[in-house]
């Protein structure tokens, strides 16, 4: 993945708000856009955040003052800077081809050297853990040299990714008992445990912690902080300078924003932050959890903005439909007939092969009408779709009468699909009625095999996200028919934005 310039700036921006400390903003010297990042980010005017510019130790036989890293730090304006080091014996000698005494020598000439400018250094030990393991005895002094260089920080990585809980708790300790300076902790997920370290290395005594939002970075990626941060000031008690409860409130937000720069779906099951974080979908679960929060939920989800989703599928009990019904803002008493009748009807169509799960709409329009409380605003009479390849191009046409009230119009659309040429004629038609529905647009489309109980694969399941701007809502149809599902997806989707809105 890559940011543009631009997205560079947004993303400093929306850390900044959130209350990060420092920001490592880049390379300079490495390429163009980082150097017009730090020009660009002397401009912002930051409320919390360090920004912090990154590179390496000198260069093996260059004088600090003549190398071309250091200096592009200076270059860049930044307050803070973070250089990295080799710890582990195996780099030095295989990697730098160079002696163990050159590389301490490396690491307190450009330490040093920045200090001596006024900059706030940080020293990344790279492949600490690592090199602790092969010869402790290498991986201290290198540590010990930037300390005696004026370092403000150490930080311990296990680059790699691949050090376990245990032992990686057990370094961090002892390290902490014998530094006199902050020391912090930077993990990769190598082996599924970033976050974990992470946590285990503050309990170990680490000040600092580094990490990405959402975990990106290289390989497995790097710690998530969505779940570090949380897990710090929520579980652990251990504050975080800047971080207050109002902005801890806007980690969700932030992640969705992360993905969305990177053009990355959001991970459903991210920690504290992901769509799923605080689902529910078991009869059982739910009617728990509507009694009371904390029988299955480890946090209040508001902590973190998130919320609470409860999902209807054949696993659902009455606390479920009732659940949602109030979420819609439905009036259903809980001895209604309505709601085991509603429960029989969901079952069915997940038989079928529905997934009411995150179609919301389709499901609301299936409660309305089993509450008695649905008014049919149109009607779709009649529809037909064409579609052709011709002198090796490719044309679709659709029609669509529909029926509002007493008055009926037939309407004919080309598109780019027969999707899309259905789409608009049935857009078309409607907006002559309902003007409105011409704010409403199509941003997601799945098709995917209806499987049905029965195991047959005849059917398609077709899905359709709709938004208007304000809110987004998605609908199902199966057919046997591709064409039949988008039309009834198609038709419910603007169905339940008029009935939203009439409600």
């Amino acid at each position: 993945m890559n940011f543009s310039l631009q997205d560079k700036i947004r993303i400093t921006l929306k850390l900044d708000e959130f209350g990060i400390n420092y920001i490592e903003g880049g390379w300079p010297g490495s390429n163009r856009k980082d150097e017009e990042y730090f020009r660009a980010v002397k401009d912002l005017s930051l409320k919390s955040a360090k920004i912090v510019a990154f590179g390496s130790t000198r260069r093996n036989n260059v004088k600090a003052a003549d190398d071309a890293n250091l200096n592009a730090i200076l270059g860049s304006g930044a307050d803070a800077a973070t250089i990295f080091g080799k710890s582990w014996d195996l780099h030095v000698k295989s990697v730098l081809n160079t002696s163990l005494e050159s590389n301490i020598e490396m690491v307190y000439d450009s330490v040093k050297y920045l200090k001596d400018h006024g900059l706030h250094v940080i020293f990344d030990a790279e492949h600490f853990y690592d090199g602790y393991t092969n010869c402790p005895s290498h991986a201290m002094d290198v540590l010990n040299a930037a300390i005696e260089a004026g370092a403000d920080a150490v930080v311990l990585c296990d680059t790699n990714g691949g050090t376990l809980p245990r032992a990686f708790e057990q370094i961090t300790a002892k390290v902490v008992a014998s530094s006199r300076v902050t020391v912090g902790v930077h993990c990769h997920n190598d082996a599924g445990s970033g976050v974990a370290n992470s946590l285990l290395g503050v309990m170990a005594g680490a000040r600092h912690v580094q990490g990405t939002i959402n975990g990106i970075g290289e390989r497995c990626g790097n710690a998530d902080l969505c779940q570090i941060i949380p897990s710090l000031c929520l579980k652990m008690g251990v504050p975080i300078r800047g971080m207050s409860e109002e902005r801890l409130k806007l980690l969700r937000a932030l992640s969705l924003y992360v993905y969305e720069m990177i053009h990355m779906h959001p991970n459903p099951y991210q920690p504290y932050v992901g769509r799923n974080a605080f689902a529910h979908k078991g009869g059982v679960h739910v009617d728990a959890v509507m009694k009371n929060r904390t029988a299955y939920e480890h946090i209040d989800p508001d902590l973190v903005g998130n919320l609470r989703w409860i999902s209807v599928s054949e696993l659902s009990g009455k606390a479920n439909i009732l659940a949602k019904a109030k979420e819609f803002g439905l009036n259903v008493d809980k001895n209604s007939p309505v709601v085991p009748a509603l429960l029989a009807k969901i079952k069915e169509m997940e038989f079928q092969g529905y997934h009411l799960e995150g179609a919301d709409a389709t499901l609301y329009l299936l409660m309305v009408k089993e509450l008695g409380t649905y008014k049919p605003l149109f009607e779709v009479s009649q529809w037909r779709t064409i579609s052709e390849s011709h002198d090796g191009g490719f044309a679709a046409e659709s029609s669509v009468k529909i029926r509002v009230g007493g008055k009926e119009l037939y309407v004919i659309a080309e598109g780019n699909g027969p999707v899309n040429a259905q789409d608009r004629a049935l857009m078309n038609a409607m907006s002559e009625f309902f003007p409105e529905i011409k704010n409403v647009q199509l941003v997601n489309y799945k098709v995917s095999i209806a499987d049905t109980a029965e195991g047959t694969a005849s059917s398609v399941r077709n899905s359709i996200e709709f938004t208007d701007g304000q809110s987004n809502w998605v609908t199902v149809g199966i057919s046997t028919n591709l064409l039949e599902a988008s039309k009834t997806a198609l038709a419910d989707g603007y169905d339940y934005y008029l009935q939203r809105r009439r409600k």
